[in-house]
């Protein structure tokens, strides 16, 4: 095993067998990986949980209040408690009054707990709403596919390098100074996109969709079309932040450049326009958050391409300089 994962150079001639042997061996390092951050992320599934369930506490705000019977419940019991609490001070406040009779002051004292005792079992604040589960085994399944959604995202970066350490010897060095760096900018752009997404993609496409007509549901939210809702968004968010990578690789081959890209700018901000409208959270203040970055990726690309097909010119030109095998020099 040793042997398979030892560095091999580009001119290296490996066997079928031998190419299998480090593919297993890969394969088998990427999976104790996996199963180590699963077993981490679910001992840690409550930190977990609350962490993903952050969005929907937060966006759910207003229709926790007075829309729909719930909200209106849960209001009810915020003022009934504050009133409770009221009544309890109003009662130590009599019993103090020295015109107060002994009897009166002893009935008082005996009601006195009961009065503090309910005011505290009532919430002070609407408290925050959590996804729902229906089924028997929902609880456990549903934290499960939250842990292993997280268990991908954390080791996400270990398993494209031994993805990409098997294919680098296939590349010459040439492609490799090209392959690398957009090798290294997957993760980090794959990263940089669910971020974005979890802090400002989620919190109001659910504050749209969960409050929209509040007043005529009792909104309830489950559990399993949550995590799935919230998985794909986050995984949108961080294939559509690739834009640079894709249209880098696109440029490699030959099929797109810089002044042609530069060119369908127009084009271009519609399509954004598009995608970000197709991208949950359907209402336009979601739309214009996800095409700011939409389009600040579509400038860096445009840079990128810049560079390479300035790079690619002067590689180009050397290359019209150099005499071919077999021409002598001018003068020799």
């Amino acid at each position: 095993m040793a042997t398979a994962l030892k560095p091999i150079a580009h001119d290296d001639r490996l066997t079928i067998v031998d190419h299998l042997d480090e593919l297993r061996t890969r394969l088998m390092t990427c999976a104790i990986v996996f199963v180590v951050v699963f077993v981490v992320c679910f001992w840690q599934n409550h930190a977990l949980l609350d962490f993903i369930n952050v969005p929907v506490k937060e966006a759910t705000k207003s229709a926790q209040q007075n829309n729909g019977r719930l909200g209106q419940a849960a209001a009810a019991q915020t003022r009934v408690g504050s009133g409770l609490t009221a009544v309890g001070e109003v009662v130590r406040a009599i019993q103090a009054d020295p015109a107060i009779s002994a009897a009166t002051k002893q009935v008082l004292a005996q009601q006195y707990p009961r009065i503090r005792a309910a005011a505290d079992a009532l919430p002070r604040i609407t408290p925050a709403r959590v996804p729902i589960t229906t089924g028997v085994g929902e609880p456990f399944t549903a934290t499960l596919t939250v842990v292993a959604y997280f268990t991908l995202l954390i080791s996400l970066p270990l398993i494209l390098y031994q993805a990409y350490a098997f294919i680098l010897p296939a590349f010459s060095p040439d492609e490799k100074k090209t392959a690398l760096p957009l090798m290294a900018m997957v993760p980090f752009l794959f990263v940089g996109g669910v971020a974005f997404g979890y802090y400002l993609v989620l919190p109001p496409a659910i504050n749209f969709l969960q409050n929209f007509n509040n007043d005529n549901f009792d909104i309830l939210l489950q559990a399993k079309d949550y995590y799935r809702f919230a998985a794909m968004a986050l995984l949108s968010c961080g294939l559509i932040f690739q834009m640079p990578v894709g249209l880098l690789a696109v440029n490699h081959v030959g099929i797109l450049s810089a002044k042609r890209l530069r060119g369908s700018w127009r084009y271009a901000i519609v399509a954004i326009a598009v995608i970000a409208a197709l991208l949950p959270g359907v209402d336009p203040v979601t739309t214009c958050i996800l095409m700011v970055p939409l389009l600040l990726l579509y400038g860096l690309s445009i840079v990128l391409l810049t560079i390479a097909d300035r790079r690619r010119g002067d590689r180009d030109e050397f290359a019209a300089l150099e005499p071919l095998d077999g021409d002598e020099p001018e003068g020799s």
